[in-house]
């Protein structure tokens, strides 16, 4: 079993904490995300798993034994970071069996396993390669071989598609995936990119100041965020906000009343541009005049501002003929509203 456990972490530099007792449970098998703005936490916390940072207080244990004072090269764990790190002098097949060398893991041990991880990577062609003569994916590829050939408890990668262009990480994206199904591997990832936490993870661990937001799966988080903070960060284009007061029982935004209930407490109106559903002038729930248009092939992002001067964005269809300067209706589905409380937390969530 190769179940990743924290309990009560904390990391403090000098006066400065990093991490705010964080507690989380990673099964066997799973492929977790670690995401959030920079600074938030999520590189710093995967380091304490590696031991690549010691933390103050709490407890790490992998696979059921307790490495929180163990040196990295005693966890068991291989770590696939941003930059590839490969020796520019050696052969693709030297740098993956460089750590299995340095480790006296006998030559036809170390054959066997370079080769099936070449083979899993499709690696095979390139094995007698110097990194100077591969592509950016390739080398991420040797790199993640490395790390195969340890045979460990969990891999960790700490960003390491950002160096790569928007058609190679999509590219990259997809083979990871399929690197998860084929070992059923234990793997927890960082990325500041919600698109890749939503692609790729069985589980979403979203983070913020050094403490953990919510943890749930991808659809889970997207439909129910816990806060206004995970709302804003999962999806892209963001979830629209808007202030809201309670009239009568009932929500009202923009200076319109909705159909909508208002729970107690809230002041922040949500709803996801997808949600929005486009209306000629005049009807709908609320006025709105657009000021932007982005097409992007099947769809359009309409960028529209109401009469209190707050800006949403709608998905559209991609040949909508709506331009800079159009007057909309716009209807909000009383079961997409999403709505939250002074504090930031979510107090009803539109999954309907």
């Amino acid at each position: 079993m190769a179940e990743v456990r924290l309990a009560g972490v904390n990391k403090f530099y000098g006066a400065a904490q990093a991490l705010h007792g964080i507690s989380l449970d990673i099964a066997d098998g799973e492929f977790a995300v670690f995401v959030g703005p920079s600074g938030c936490g999520k590189s710093t916390l995967l380091r304490a798993i590696a031991g690549l940072e010691d933390i103050s207080a709490g407890a790490i244990t992998i696979g059921g034994a307790d490495v929180t004072g163990l040196a990295p090269s005693d966890r068991d764990v291989a770590m696939v970071f941003q930059s590839y790190a490969l020796y520019p002098h050696m052969t693709v097949r030297e740098n993956m069996e460089f750590g299995m060398k340095v480790n006296n893991v006998a030559v036809a041990e170390r054959a066997k396993r370079v080769a099936e991880a070449a083979r899993v990577l499709q690696l095979e062609p390139y094995l007698d390669r110097k990194p100077a003569h591969l592509s950016g994916g390739q080398r991420q590829r040797v790199a993640i071989g490395r790390a195969i050939v340890k045979s460990p408890k969990a891999f960790l990668f700490d960003e390491p598609l950002s160096n790569l262009d928007a058609k190679l990480r999509v590219q990259m994206r997809v083979e990871l995936e399929a690197l998860h199904r084929t070992l059923g591997a234990t793997m927890i990832y960082v990325t500041h990119d919600q698109v890749e936490a939503m692609t790729m993870a069985d589980k979403i661990v979203v983070l913020n100041a050094g403490r953990v937001e919510q943890v749930g799966s991808p659809m889970d988080l997207y439909h129910r965020p816990a806060t206004e903070f995970v709302a804003g960060f999962i999806g892209a284009p963001a979830m629209n906000f808007m202030a809201m007061t309670d009239d009568g029982g009932r929500v009202a935004a923009a200076g319109v009343r909705l159909a909508a209930m208002a729970a107690p407490e809230a002041v922040r109106l949500g709803i996801r541009p997808e949600h929005i559903v486009l209306k000629p002038a005049g009807s709908g729930d609320l006025p709105a005049k657009v000021v932007l248009r982005e097409t992007l092939g099947g769809d359009a992002y309409l960028y529209v501002t109401t009469a209190d001067s707050q800006t949403l964005v709608v998905r559209a269809e991609g040949d909508t003929e709506l331009n800079h300067g159009d007057g909309v209706g716009l209807g909000l589905p009383a079961g997409r509203l999403h709505q939250f409380g002074a504090d930031g937390r979510t107090l009803r969530s539109g999954t309907a």
